[in-house]
C-alpha cells in the first residue's frame, strides 16, 4: 500500500505520533463554485463551523502547506492565490505547496502562474461522465474540467485526481478515473467517503453497508492499484497496519468504520494571515 503523495510530511503517516493532526494549510475561503453532494465544507459554512481567512498548524519545521482545506481557493482569483502562494514560499522557502481544488477555475492561464510556487495539484473528480458529474456536483462542467487536467498535465506541476469512493455511486467511475489519471500521468488519491447527510447521500443510490466496510474499500484500492498510480490516505494505512499487527489480516472482514461524520472542524490553531 502506497500513502498519497500529499500525505508525504503528514503527522498521520507517522505511527510513532499518537496524536495526530493534519499538515498546515492556509484557508481562503469556505465558498464554492460547486455543490458537492458529500461536501464537508459546505456542512460546516451552513452550520457556522467553517474556519476563518488565514495559516493553520505549526509554523516551526513546515515541510508542506496546503491552500486550502475548505472552500475553492480560485474563487478568490488568480491574482490572490498567487500572492498568498508567493508569500507562504518566502516564509516558508523549502516547503512543499500543495493546492486543493475542484478544477473548474485552473485554466492554462492560471496554471502557467502557478508553477513557480506548487509543487502538487489535488483535482477534485469523483465520477467519469458529463451526465453523472453534473448530477452530484450541481455544475454542468466536466468538459472544463476536462480541458484543465490535460492543461495540468502539460505543466510541471504534480496532478492528482482526488477521488472519494462512494459504493453505490462511482463503482465503475473510480476504475474509468484510474485509467484517466494513467493517460494523462496523474496520480490517483483514492478516499473512503465521511458522510454528513446520509438520506441525501442514499438517494443518490449510496450502499452505506458498504461504505463502512473496511474490506471493501481496500479490496477496491489493489485493484486499482493494477490500472496505475492509486494511493490512500497515509492515516489509514497507519490504522489498518495497527490491526493487522494487532489481531492478524483477517480481522479486516469483521470490522466496520463510523462512515457517519458530525460537522467538521479544524484541529490546528490560527496563527497568522496574510
Amino acid at each position: 500500500m502506497f500513502p498519497a503523495t500529499h500525505c508525504t510530511h503528514c503527522q498521520g503517516s507517522d505511527e510513532s505520533i499518537p496524536n495526530p493532526v493534519h499538515h498546515p494549510t492556509y484557508e481562503i475561503t469556505p465558498k464554492c463554485n460547486l455543490n458537492c453532494i458529500y461536501c464537508y465544507s459546505n456542512v460546516a459554512l451552513k452550520k457556522g463551523k467553517a474556519p476563518q481567512p488565514g495559516y493553520y498548524g505549526e509554523t516551526d519545521d513546515v515541510r508542506s502547506i496546503t491552500l486550502s482545506q475548505y472552500g475553492e481557493p480560485l474563487l478568490a482569483g488568480i491574482d490572490e492565490v498567487e500572492r498568498i502562494a508567493k508569500e507562504l514560499k518566502n516564509m516558508f522557502p523549502q516547503t512543499r505547496l500543495d493546492l486543493q481544488t475542484n478544477g473548474i477555475l485552473l485554466s492554462e492561464k492560471a496554471i502557467e502562474r502557478f508553477e513557480k510556487y506548487f509543487e502538487l495539484a489535488m483535482v477534485s473528480l469523483d465520477v467519469s461522465s458529463r451526465e453523472k458529474y453534473a448530477r452530484i456536483t450541481g455544475f454542468d462542467g466536466f468538459d472544463i474540467l476536462m480541458d484543465n487536467l490535460r492543461a495540468l498535465s502539460r505543466s510541471s506541476i504534480k496532478g492528482v485526481i482526488r477521488t472519494i469512493y462512494m459504493p453505490g455511486i462511482n463503482d465503475r467511475d473510480v476504475f474509468e478515473l484510474a485509467e484517466l489519471a494513467n493517460r494523462l500521468n496523474m496520480e490517483v488519491f483514492l478516499q473512503p467517503l465521511s458522510v454528513y447527510d446520509k438520506e441525501l447521500m442514499e438517494s443518490y443510490g449510496l450502499d452505506m453497508e458498504r461504505t463502512e466496510s473496511i474490506l471493501e474499500f481496500v479490496e477496491v484500492y489493489e485493484k486499482l492499484s493494477e490500472i496505475g498510480d492509486v494511493r490512500i490516505p497515509g492515516c489509514f494505512i497507519v490504522n489498518l497496519r495497527k490491526i493487522e499487527k494487532d489481531f492478524g489480516r483477517e480481522y479486516i472482514r469483521m470490522i466496520k468504520r463510523n462512515a457517519l461524520a458530525d460537522v467538521p472542524e479544524i484541529r490546528r490553531e490560527r496563527k497568522f494571515v496574510l
